[in-house]
């Protein structure tokens, strides 16, 4: 295939490109025996260009998550996400992060076979998750800045946790592991949020009744009030 110093198609057309062309040679002739060489002359550019566009081999394979954190920042900084339900924005991001692997269930499934053989793909695989969860946790600092920082980090992660689970099974072959499935369980997460964050400000607060013998001394009725008061644990 000849190649080209430039490259004619929009940066995340280039991206899912290479991703294909990579993923393929990885999968026919092995990760670590696949030159750079060849993965540019099967995606039509020089090794030159490539470099330029791409700062390792690692980079090849998992090009199109930049592609997609670039997708979920920009729907996650609309103005009107923030202001109406942002715990559901979130859900809504990891749905889109989904769909789109989804419709290429095929390359996904390539990919996790030749990332699994290799621990370092392995490794940057994690590192990658942990953007998406990052960009989640960001996100919700700003757009619910009166809410504890361990309570953004808890729901992040049970958004990413469900997603992630469900994607390794989708690529295992799991013909459970549905976009509706995952729209079932985020709707399940976003149902605990007004009872874990919300609720908390608006509960009333806890009356504590005691009773005691009539006749009793100030001391007697004193250790009755602290025995029903120890009944009603201080979060």
């Amino acid at each position: 295939m000849a190649t080209t110093d430039q490259v004619h198609t929009e940066p995340a057309e280039f991206r899912m490109h290479v991703v294909i062309e990579s993923i393929r040679l990885f999968s026919e002739k092995g990760y670590e025996s696949t030159p750079v060489d060849e993965i540019a002359a099967a995606a039509g550019v020089s090794r030159r260009t490539l470099f330029r566009q791409f700062r390792s081999k690692e980079d090849l394979i998992f090009a199109d998550h930049e592609t997609l954190l670039e997708l979920v920042a920009e729907r996650l900084a609309d103005p009107q996400r923030s202001g109406t339900d942002p715990w559901w924005a979130v859900c809504e991001a990891a749905e889109l992060v989904f769909a789109h692997y989804a419709t290429i269930r095929d390359l996904a499934v390539q990919r996790y076979r030749v990332v699994s053989q290799v621990p370092a793909l392995r490794d940057r695989e994690l590192v990658t998750t942990y953007r998406y969860q990052r960009l989640f946790e960001d996100f919700l600092r700003r757009a619910r800045p009166d809410v504890p920082r361990v309570r953004i980090i808890a729901f992040a992660a049970a958004v990413t946790g469900a997603h992630n689970y469900l994607l390794r099974s989708m690529v295992r072959g799991d013909d459970h592991a549905t976009a509706a499935i995952l729209h079932r369980e985020l709707r399940a997460i976003r149902g605990t949020v007004d009872g874990f964050v919300d609720g908390e400000r608006d509960a009333p607060p806890q009356v504590a009744v005691v009773t005691f013998p009539s006749g009793s001394t100030p001391d007697e009725i004193a250790d009755a009030v602290r025995r029903g008061l120890t009944r009603h644990s201080v979060p």
